[in-house]
């Protein structure tokens, strides 16, 4: 699949990015991995590091902005595969600074488009979260504006091969400013602060959606956003798993958080694929044929999810108990002493 292949990631120096590098080599033998990121001490620290530094003859580092069109057409130049992975994630971040959120989840998404359309790039996918599914914050809603666009990028193709599609899946385990550094950072204070007790989160770790993307580029038809099957958690489990010794302060949800999140809405289910590992929702436009679909992308065959079926975190079949949580962490190498 990725053999002999150029592939552009942006947002290269995050925590998925590294990941989906160093999987990429473990997998295959890229002809080229572009390292697209806009913060150049990061690129900086990422050559530095020993699993980077081995594979230093096929990796580029390039300096840009999604916001920068032009930048992007000439990164884009020759590739075969680009993951878009950039983006401003924090929900508080994104309400205290709508403008900025709008031009790099937004803008910066139709830039990607754009740059993939003009130099026929085959394969984008972009990655979105499960707050895109009926947003109630700024950063849930320019997800789902980017996710609108990517599955509508199909209708300007014409007679390109190209084809985009999305990837949504829920909480990564551990990531930079998620809620497993808060509570590890608050141990020693003798309290876990939670915004609500009631609260669940879906969970995925890095590797599982590292994987996923993978899996995805060979299944892909364009226009479908993919939904991996993962478990859920309870918050106060998760507490309790950390840092059973802490009492909990109930602080008040923040703006712009869910109690529960959901991945797919019941407006979707109407569109929705159900696979044995992964949820797909299809493109209201008809960018494919559904009967065709369910028999060709999937193994085994899908069947349509009946209408009013809805993925909550809150009504998961799967939830992970406070000893799964606690093997996960350790699996996953965080620390919890």
């Amino acid at each position: 699949m990725l053999n002999n292949k150029s592939i552009l990631v942006t947002g290269g120096t995050g925590s998925f990015g590294k990941k989906f590098i160093l999987t990429i080599f473990k997998k295959f033998t890229p002809k080229k991995v572009i390292v697209f990121s806009r913060d150049e001490l990061k690129q900086y620290q990422m050559q530095q590091m020993d699993p980077f530094k081995i594979h230093e003859d096929k990796i580029r580092y390039f300096i840009g902005d999604v916001r920068d069109a032009r930048r992007l057409e000439m990164a884009f130049e020759n590739v075969d595969c680009v993951i878009h992975a950039a983006a401003l994630k924090q929900v508080p971040a994104a309400e205290y600074n709508p403008f900025e959120a709008i031009k790099t989840n937004i803008h910066g998404a139709q830039n990607v488009i754009e740059a993939a359309l003009k130099n026929n790039v085959k394969l984008v996918v972009a990655l979105s979260t499960d707050k895109a599914a009926a947003p109630i914050n700024l950063y849930g809603a320019t997800k789902l504006v980017s996710d609108k666009l990517f599955i509508s990028a199909n209708n300007y193709r014409g007679f390109r091969d190209v084809k985009f599609s999305v990837v949504r899946y829920g909480n990564v385990m551990g990531s930079r400013g998620s809620v497993i550094p808060l509570f590890l950072s608050r141990k020693t204070t003798g309290f876990i602060p939670i915004t609500d007790d009631r609260m669940t989160r879906f969970n995925i770790t890095l590797q599982q959606g590292v994987d996923f993307v993978l899996d995805v580029l060979l299944r892909m038809y364009g226009g479908e956003i993919f939904v991996p099957k993962i478990p859920s958690y309870k918050i106060l489990d998760l507490a309790d798993a950390i840092a059973p010794e802490c009492k909990i302060k109930v602080i008040g949800i923040r703006p712009g958080e869910k109690i529960h999140e959901e991945m797919i809405t019941e407006s979707d289910s109407i569109n929705t694929i159900e696979f044995d590992k992964y949820f797909v929702i299809l493109p209201t436009a008809g960018l494919c044929d559904k009967d065709v679909y369910i028999g060709k992308c999937g193994t085994p065959y899908g069947k349509f999810c009946e209408y009013g079926f809805k993925y909550s975190s809150d009504t998961n079949r799967h939830f992970l108990s406070k000893d799964d949580l606690k093997t996960l962490l350790k699996e996953n190498r965080i620390d919890l002493d």
